[in-house]
């Protein structure tokens, strides 16, 4: 049985809602012990003695506000999930109320006490996460070299590789596709090349227009173009004798891929406009996202530039090659996130990690730190949750259509038909379902393939148990199997 602490001074109201939740049941007996209090001194009081599992808080108490006790309730009861109630709609207030830790914030009069029920659910359902989730905290202990995280072979044979490069002064092109970490490699090829600070200047070769890219890698000298009002030293100058990284080479254009050979060939430059010849003492680094040998082939790259490049050449793993190392780049993400944003998201649960290993991570580890930023930002605690998460795509079927007699396609795992509008193009608009009508189908299709099981239908579709409820009740799929 779940304490449940209800805070108003409107006596009816309080009465009210201790009957509706003492008469709830579960599995045959009562879920809630209702507590109550009318003052923000009396919560507090009965907070300390009972530890209430949810407090639900109105707003304006006689003697404090709620939002003024949050804090303290919150260091009385541990664990609790605060519900913030109010009868003024008021959006500063709202923000405030959730950035000081309540768990969700609602108004009154209550249409009826459904919402309200729902939020009690997620709120008990998320401290069980919340307490499960601490005994499965990712090891923080990962291992790293700078900031490259994981333990797969195929992190620990680049790692290898980088420690042979970082002995020497060769020139190194990266490949990977985008958001595979390109720089980051850079970065720690060039930390582990030197024993004392030196300068390391990147430029994104694709970001810039090929006026403004030449003067950007060599400068320019005073009068060299209309707007060069003084001498500008370039990336090239500006490396002395460290790093220059040049990302995203590919999209570099024939005629600046024909003097950047050069520079390399002669390992010297002059700035725009002028005559002196200056030293390249930098080394040179490269990365792209193209194959550069099909785009020589395609004629869009210069092969003798390629050459030149390609004197050391590594290749990133994309990250869906390499799954196991997810959970330890989610601990690292979550670090650097929570400091970024000023949250304390810390815990993970198992289901939620599962999740994320299966993924199809087509932006790779970018993608899944700007995923992973958007559900700290939404977690109301210290859980990260599956519902702030992408949801997994259908899997494709490996051996083409097989149908059993019924107006669907494929069968999905189990025996279960899955429905047209999920494997098979559609030409008539009439035939699209709504998106009520396919999110029936697919819960209708998850729950067969589960038999019933409820905990297994949230985990493939990525929603919470108070959802799933829901929208059984609301498009009648029958449950009568499992809990």
């Amino acid at each position: 049985m779940e304490t449940l602490l209800i805070v108003d001074d409107d006596l009816s109201l309080l009465e009210s809602l201790k009957m509706h939740f003492e008469d709830i049941e579960h599995e045959g007996a009562p879920r809630y012990q209702v507590v109550t209090a009318t003052s923000a001194a009396e919560a507090l009081r009965v907070a300390h003695e009972i530890m209430p599992g949810v407090v639900i808080l109105d707003m304006k108490l006689p003697d404090r506000t709620g939002l003024d006790i949050i804090e303290e309730m919150k260091s009385l009861c541990g664990d609790a999930r605060i519900i913030l109630v109010t009868a003024f709609h008021d959006m500063e207030t709202t923000i405030r109320a959730m950035k000081a830790g309540a768990f969700d914030y609602i108004h009154k009069p209550f249409p009826d006490l459904t919402a309200l029920d729902i939020v009690v659910s997620r709120a008990l359902e998320y401290r069980q996460l919340s307490r499960r989730a601490a005994t499965v905290n990712v090891e923080t202990a990962a291992a790293r070299l700078g900031d490259i995280v994981g333990t797969s072979p195929l992190i620990q044979q680049l790692v290898k590789e980088i420690g042979k490069v970082s002995a020497s002064r060769a020139t190194v092109l990266i490949n990977g596709e985008s958001g595979t970490g390109k720089e980051l490699i850079a970065r720690v090829i060039h930390n582990y090349s030197y024993d004392e600070p030196k300068p390391f200047i990147g430029i994104n070769c694709s970001a810039i227009v090929d006026t403004l890219l030449e003067s950007e890698l060599f400068g320019h000298e005073k009068g060299a173009f209309t707007g060069a009002n003084a001498v500008k030293p370039g990336k090239f100058e500006l490396a002395e004798d460290g790093t220059i990284f040049l990302d995203e080479i590919g999209d570099m254009s024939l005629m600046l891929q024909a003097k950047l050979l050069r520079v390399l060939q002669e390992r010297e430059f002059e700035r725009v406009g002028g005559v002196k010849r200056i030293k390249l003492r930098a080394r040179v680094i490269a990365a792209t996202h193209r194959h550069l040998a099909d785009e020589v082939a395609s004629g869009r790259f210069r092969e003798d530039l390629y050459q030149r490049l390609k004197v050391i050449t590594l290749q990133i793993p994309p990250l869906r090659e390499r799954r196991e190392d997810i959970p330890l780049l989610v601990q690292h993400l979550l670090e650097r996130i929570n400091e970024k944003v000023h949250k304390r998201v810390t815990r993970v649960p198992p289901e939620v990690l599962a999740h994320l290993t299966r993924l199809p991570w087509r932006g790779n580890v970018r993608e899944l730190e700007n995923v992973l930023t958007r559900a700290v930002v939404l977690a109301p605690g210290e859980v990260l949750l599956s519902e702030n998460l992408p949801a997994l795509e259908p899997a494709q079927p490996e051996h083409g259509p097989h149908t059993n007699g019924h107006a669907h396609g494929p069968l999905a795992p189990g025996g279960s038909a899955l429905p047209n509008f999920l494997v098979a193009p559609i030409d008539d608009p009439s035939r699209i379902p709504t998106l009520e009508e396919a999110e029936r189908m697919l819960i209708e299709l998850t729950m067969n393939v589960t038999k019933g099981h409820k905990g297994k239908t949230c985990q493939i579709l990525g929603i919470s148990r108070p959802t799933l409820e829901r929208k059984l009740q609301k498009y009648g799929v029958r449950q009568d199997q499992q809990p």
